[in-house]
């Protein structure tokens, strides 16, 4: 049983690993009313099903969902493929994602409005950092709505060691070039500046008056089967969480977790573990199985 375990988590890393895109003709990215907000968005695939990309913090379509959205139509041609930039990020309106403690709420109910604008009323949800975060809350909230959820780089809770981790981050201009340049890429090195001090702001606000919890009341009331992801070596987010995660989200019918070994990095965002891992295993079998 173990090793069937690890032949289907495998599997999906298998599925979900880094490519870089060289074509973007296979997708449409286009702007809809959210809520009287301009929301970019790219679709891709053609099925009848529907899987939300829900980025991390401060992350766009373009920098944490590139390879699935090549990859992932054809390996789930059941399914139309949605990725977005949240309210603030990316290409989206507002110019500037103003944080609050309350941030990954909001985005779990613009998921679910996002997915109505489209009428896309059930469909399941990818979901990496603050955007897992987003997935919890959404499939709380709307357990008739959310079929399946897969998260990685999610905690419920803030950790005194990843709030001092952020607040050590501070200073966008001591990090490394390779690490700060494709955020400034996106936003430019002012905006980068001003919106990711907001978000060490509303961390610190969030531990003082919330001691750190994010969604741990609405991680007890998810029902969609979940399936977590964790990088060994993602320095940014404290490996507690995963049997956290694991012991609340109950009732779930399909539930895997699997560790892996992450290459030492420096660039924060390739925490993004579906991202960069590629793994040897050649079964593909089992995502249209989860989805």
């Amino acid at each position: 049983m173990q090793q069937s375990y690890y032949s289907k988590t495998t599997s999906i890393l298998n599925i979900l690993k880094a490519t870089r895109v060289t074509s973007r003709r296979s997708h449409m990215e286009r702007k809809v009313k959210v809520n009287n907000l301009d929301v970019n968005i790219v679709e891709c695939g053609a099925g009848p099903k529907s899987v939300l990309l829900m980025p991390g913090v401060m992350g766009s379509i373009w920098t944490d969902f590139a390879p699935q959205i090549k990859q992932l139509p054809g390996l789930l041609p059941n399914h139309t493929i949605i990725a977005c930039d949240p309210p603030g990020c990316g290409k989206s309106m507002p110019l500037d994602r103003k944080w609050t403690i309350n941030a990954v709420q909001e985005d779990g109910q613009f998921a679910m409005d996002l997915m109505l604008t489209l009428e896309r009323p059930k469909f399941s949800i990818l979901g990496w950092s603050a955007g897992g975060n987003a997935a919890i809350v959404a499939a709380s909230r709307y357990q008739n709505n959310i079929e399946k959820l897969v998260i990685w780089g999610t905690g419920a809770y803030v950790t005194p060691e990843e709030v001092k981790l952020f607040e050590g981050m501070r200073d966008v201009g001591k990090w490394p070039v390779p690490m700060r340049e494709p955020m400034e890429t996106v936003y430019g090195a002012e905006r980068f500046h001003r919106m990711w001090n907001g978000f060490i702001d509303a961390v610190q606000l969030l531990y003082s008056e919330r001691n750190g919890d994010m969604c741990k009341s609405e991680v007890d009331m998810v029902k969609a089967p979940t399936f977590i992801l964790h990088g060994k070596k993602d320095f940014m987010k404290d490996p507690v969480h995963v049997p956290y995660l694991r012991e609340h989200i109950k009732n779930t019918s399909v539930f895997f977790v699997f560790f892996f070994l992450l290459p030492d990095i420096t660039n924060f965002r390739r925490a993004n573990i579906i991202y960069i891992y590629a793994t040897q295993t050649n079964s593909i079998d089992w995502l249209p199985t989860f989805f």
